[in-house]
């Protein structure tokens, strides 16, 4: 017979796979660099498709909580697949349907399965590793993962282009949507055993029920609230990465060599994911690393020239590193029961400061150039880092929690 502990690390891994194969599948789609383009060609103005990016994160902002408290309440596999189909749709009806309108019915079901997914994956995993004793694994897996997904997403960009080369938009529309019914696929292969699901009903008073009791953990447990707003924010300041292409080109690379230089920031960010389990993990070295990230910034946006690339490139891997570390200090803070309900809470609040971030950004550059102000944004940085020394729950915490899990 199988020893338990071999079972145990065999189920883990099988988890790990499945896991890492889906965040692959959600990345690894050939639209993504391109779809504006479909847009532009299609006749849409630029105003029109700001109009649509606006429903897009208007509609995943709004359900971001909500959709949380659903996957408390149902089968999160069946709603992770459910909301990349969603997502399969949206991307065909974008090419057999292309105007402003099937662009807006891609984009409404593109931000509805933004804000299923949110949370939704994070919890399953988390909860199915508690099944079998392996919660320590959760870092290492989720840090290996958004390895995976970082480089899926670079492989999809190189391929995009050379796709629609070949078979214009009709291809790129076709590998998308097979790349969403891998998603399909991979959620529904992971398991989900009622004892992680736990005896529970369903239906509106369920949902009403997990919904209340999520933002009630969050509201009354300070080390959870402390945790949700350290996981809030650093992602909230990674938003960042948005203006990398702007950013290298003011620090003097040229527009032909931008692309290069992007993709070299995106492979810092997937080394950052792949440290994470090796990296000391307790609340000090966590918020000195996030705190790391800022002086890097400081010193490449400042430094000027080619020479501040590497800074830079340490900041958005310091950044991307614990991205992990605080989601995963989170996850091991909170009780569980309603799992998914306060992840969506702390994604709610990314998403809150990464407007706020989109906003003083774009008002600062009315009078900063690119550099300056992303020197100036190093302050903010450094200062989570401080909270984060204070706040964020330390090994005692992650006991306790584990033991009322």
């Amino acid at each position: 017979m199988e020893p338990r502990g071999t079972a145990v690390t065999a189920t883990v891994r099988r988890l790990g796979r499945l896991y890492a194969t889906l965040r692959a599948c959600d990345e690894g789609v050939l639209f993504f660099p391109v779809y504006t383009l479909l847009m532009a060609d299609s006749g849409l103005s630029t105003v029109q498709l700001t109009s649509l990016l606006v429903i897009w994160s208007t509609v995943a902002f709004v359900l971001e909580v909500p959709s949380g408290a659903w996957a408390d309440t149902y089968s999160r596999r069946r709603l992770l697949a459910f909301g990349a189909l969603l997502r399969a749709v949206g991307f065909a009806t974008w090419f057999l349907w292309p105007t402003y309108a099937g662009f807006a019915v891609g984009f409404v079901l593109w931000g509805v399965r933004s804000a299923i997914s949110s949370g939704t994956k994070e919890a399953l995993l988390y909860d199915e590793l508690a099944a079998e004793g392996a919660t320590d694994r959760y870092t290492a897996l989720a840090g290996r993962a958004a390895t995976v997904s970082m480089v899926s997403m670079l492989a999809a960009s190189a391929l995009a282009f050379p796709a629609y080369a070949l078979g214009g938009y009709g291809l790129v529309a076709a590998g998308s949507v097979l790349a969403c019914l891998g998603s399909v696929a991979a959620a529904l292969a992971m398991p989900e055993r009622p004892r992680v699901r736990r005896e529970r009903s369903t239906g509106g008073r369920a949902y009403l029920r997990n919904l209340r009791a999520g933002l009630a953990e969050v509201r009354t447990d300070r080390r959870v609230w402390h945790a949700v707003l350290i996981a809030a924010a650093v992602p909230s300041l990674s938003a960042l990465d948005e203006y990398g292409p702007l950013l290298v080109r003011d620090l003097g690379v040229a527009t032909a060599g931008v692309p290069l230089v992007v993709a070299a920031l995106i492979a810092a960010m997937a080394l950052g994911s792949a440290l994470a389990e090796r990296w000391r993990a307790t609340p000090p070295a966590t918020g000195l690393t996030i705190a790391g990230a800022g002086v890097a910034l400081a010193v490449g946006a400042l430094a000027g020239g080619v020479a501040g690339l590497v800074p830079i490139a340490v900041c958005f891997g310091l950044l991307q590193l614990t991205r992990v570390l605080t989601e995963a200090r989170l996850q091991h803070t909170m009780s569980g029961h309603t799992r998914a309900t306060v992840l969506s809470v702390s994604g709610f609040g990314a998403q809150l400061g990464a407007l706020a971030v989109y906003g003083c950004f774009g008002l600062g550059s009315l009078w900063l150039g690119i550099a300056p102000l992303a020197a100036l944004f190093a302050v903010p940085i450094v200062l989570v880092g401080l909270a984060a020394v204070r706040w964020l729950p330390g090994d005692r915490a992650h006991r306790a929690a584990a033991e009322a899990t």
